[in-house]
C-alpha cells in the first residue's frame, strides 16, 4: 500500500526536511517487505486568501483515486501507537493500494473533506505546528512499521 503524506504549504529544507526524508527513508526499508509503502510526501499550495475549501480543492485533487483518507485532526482519534499500527496493517489488508494521510493549512482541515475521510487522527488535544505534524506522522508510519514486522524495541 502506497502511502501519500498530502500537505498545505511548502516546506524549505531544513532540520524538519531532513527528520521527514529520514522517517520515510527508514519506513520504506521496514514496509517494503510488509507490503507498505513507497511513501511520498505531496505539498499543495497554501491558500490563505482562498480559505479552507480552496485548500480542500487542492487536497482532494491530490488524492489518488480509491484511497483511504486518513485527515490529522485536533478532534481526531487519539491512539496508541501499536493502535495505529494495527489500523495500518488493517487499511493494506483489505486490499486498497493507497493511504492518503492529509495534512491541513493553517486554519485546518474543510469540515466537507474531514466528513468524507475514513478516518480522523490526532497527535492530542494541542495544535502542533503543521512542519512538526509532518515529521511526527513519518516517524509514527517508521514506528508501525517496526511494530508490524516485530521487531525487538517495538514489540507489544
Amino acid at each position: 500500500m502506497r502511502v501519500h503524506i498530502c500537505a498545505v504549504g511548502r516546506l524549505r529544507g531544513g532540520p524538519e526536511a531532513d527528520l521527514i526524508s529520514d522517517y520515510i527513508k527508514r519506513f520504506d526499508r521496514t514496509g517494503r517487505g510488509l507490503g507498505l509503502g513507497p511513501a511520498r510526501v505531496i505539498e499543495v499550495e497554501d491558500r490563505k486568501n482562498a480559505g479552507m475549501g480552496a485548500e480542500a480543492e487542492l487536497l482532494r485533487r491530490a488524492v489518488p483515486k480509491g484511497a483511504v483518507i486518513c485527515c490529522l485532526d485536533e478532534r481526531g482519534k487519539i491512539e496508541t501507537s501499536p493502535a495505529f499500527a494495527k489500523r495500518l496493517g488493517a487499511w493494506r489488508d483489505t486490499g486498497r493500494s493507497d493511504l492518503a494521510l492529509i495534512i491541513g493549512g493553517a486554519d485546518g482541515i474543510d469540515k466537507n473533506l474531514r466528513n468524507d475521510a475514513d478516518h480522523l487522527l490526532s497527535f492530542g488535544a494541542m495544535v502542533w505546528p503543521h512542519m512538526m505534524v509532518r515529521v511526527m506522522l513519518a516517524e509514527q508510519l517508521y514506528r508501525s512499521a517496526s511494530i508490524l514486522a516485530g521487531l525487538p524495541y517495538h514489540r507489544v
